[in-house]
């Protein structure tokens, strides 16, 4: 007999769910040290390898590129092969991208590695995303995105400083192949740790092909979704690449005092991250993200007019900053990932990162046309990049409120089949609302995702909006499972 916890789920496919999430979340912590790495790295590897601003600048967006690119290239093959089978071959691949850079002998052999390495890292992200939507039910979606977002934390507390320290005492190249000896036994665990993960062949249509490229870019609730991405990447890598600089040049903080700021603002994120998850699951996604989105576009641009305030202030401003980029960004991936179908979710997720790196791309490169250094080291027209992002964030929130929960299948995120009445009562709870009329009620959400009333109707069901994701309120419940029970 199973044993259930508190909230009635099995507590064996809990501790799975777990040991998933402790795989994807390690896969993101190399994946995220080995592309935040190379900035911080900058001045060694101009000196080391005699290259200017502009060489390294190219090493650093070959790593961009060759992700959108390869993000677009991967959107219509992932969901042709089991998610376990697609992911670490993906991971796989970065692994080898990173051995190259390490191994790289000169100035053009690295960046045909950088360029690899995001071909394939880039993607990463994505598909561990697509992941989670498949292993982890609606209502706990929102903290497994806390947990895994939390990589990124732990990268700056962790990842960076390590990596910062054995380049400053053993070269540039020695953090790329450390990352190596990191990343192989996390390949061997996440391949003993991660199920197939195959259910999402089963939808029975074409795959792989150009039609199914278009139609990921064609379908509303991908658009929708992929104009969210756009607006916060657009909104925040136009203030986040350039902050080091400006605390350095206008904020009164020592270059070698860096760590720290990013150390403090890492180690609170590394908290806050999955609290807002938990947060996002239990008082609804979107409502989340409305509180959120505000505050990291009021935070941003308050970073880009910080007066001189110190490592003290300066490390309070980083912390704030990360805390609210990563609370919407939590709360919009979990909107986001929840927003397609499973059969689709791969490819979609696949696009969404190449869409991310290129957006990423083109804030970074509209502001540095923006911001200006002057010979002292101190930035200028910084705050009109900051109302930019700001603006990019508050049209982010109409947006996010635009997207739907994708309808489910007949089977649990386990793999498991779901009882038909269950399931119709599940969908109509999803659907409830107090401060609908009544008489909505009684319509629930068939298996052809139509709805069925009282009186016979059959009518397109609309997909639940994220309004609707939250505790559902009392009676309702108990209603719906009377007019699922009166159907049988």
């Amino acid at each position: 007999m199973a044993v259930e916890d508190a909230d009635g789920i099995d507590l064996a496919a809990r501790r799975n769910e777990r040991i998933v999430l402790a795989s994807l979340a390690a896969v993101q912590f190399v994946s995220i040290v080995d592309f935040v790495i190379m900035m911080p790295l900058g001045p060694q590897l101009m000196r080391s390898l005699t290259i200017g601003p502009a060489e390294f600048g190219l090493v650093v967006s070959a790593y961009t590129v060759a992700a959108g690119i390869g993000g677009l290239a991967f959107a219509s093959l992932l969901d042709r092969v089991g998610r376990r089978a697609g992911f670490l071959g993906l991971y796989a691949a970065f692994l080898v991208g990173t051995l190259l850079c390490g191994l790289a002998p000169g100035y053009r052999t690295l960046l045909a590695a950088r360029a690899i390495t995001g071909a394939f890292g880039g993607v990463l992200g994505g598909m561990a995303l697509t992941i989670i939507g498949d292993v982890f039910p609606e209502e706990r979606r929102g903290r497994a995105t806390g947990v895994l977002m939390s990589a990124f934390a732990l990268a700056s507390v962790a990842g960076v400083p390590i990596g910062l320290w054995l380049g400053t005492h053993y070269g540039w190249r020695v953090p790329f192949l450390a990352l190596v000896g990191l990343g192989c036994p996390v390949l061997v665990v996440a391949g003993l740790a991660l199920p197939p993960l195959r259910e999402h062949l089963s939808a029975g249509r074409p795959r792989g092909n150009v039609r199914d490229l278009v139609g990921t870019f064609t379908r509303r609730q991908h658009l929708d979704a992929f104009a969210v991405t756009i607006a916060l990447m657009l909104g925040g890598f136009a203030v986040v690449p350039f902050i080091s600089t400006y605390l350095v040049g206008n904020a009164g903080v020592a270059e070698t005092e860096l760590p720290i700021v990013y150390v403090v603002g890492g180690a609170f994120t590394l908290v806050g991250a999955p609290l807002v998850g938990r947060l996002a699951d239990l008082y609804g996604k979107l409502r989340v993200f409305r509180v959120a989105a505000p505050a990291s576009a009021m935070i941003m641009f308050g970073m880009t007019v910080l007066p001189n305030v110190g490592v003290a202030g300066a490390s309070a401003a980083v912390a704030a900053l990360m805390i609210a980029n990563t609370s919407r960004m939590v709360a919009a991936t979990a909107m986001i990932t929840s927003s397609v179908e499973a059969s689709r979710r791969g490819g979609f997720m696949s696009a969404n990162s190449s869409i991310q790196h290129l957006s990423a791309g083109i804030g970074t490169f509209l502001a540095g046309h923006v911001v200006t250094q002057t010979a002292g080291g101190r930035m200028e027209g910084y705050e009109w990049a900051g109302i930019f992002a700001a603006a990019m964030t508050l049209i982010s929130v109409p947006l996010a409120a635009r997207l739907r929960i994708a309808p489910s299948s007949d089977r649990d995120v386990a793999g498991r089949s779901l009882d038909p009445a269950a399931s119709l009562a599940a969908a109509a709870e999803a659907t409830c609302d107090a401060g609908e009329p009544l008489v909505t009620l009684g319509c629930m959400a068939a298996a052809d995702d139509s709805t069925i009333n009282d009186s016979g109707c059959d009518e397109p069901a609309e997909p639940a909006s994220f309004s609707d994701d939250r505790p559902t309120p009392v009676g309702c419940g108990e209603r719906s499972r009377s007019a699922t029970s009166s159907t049988g």
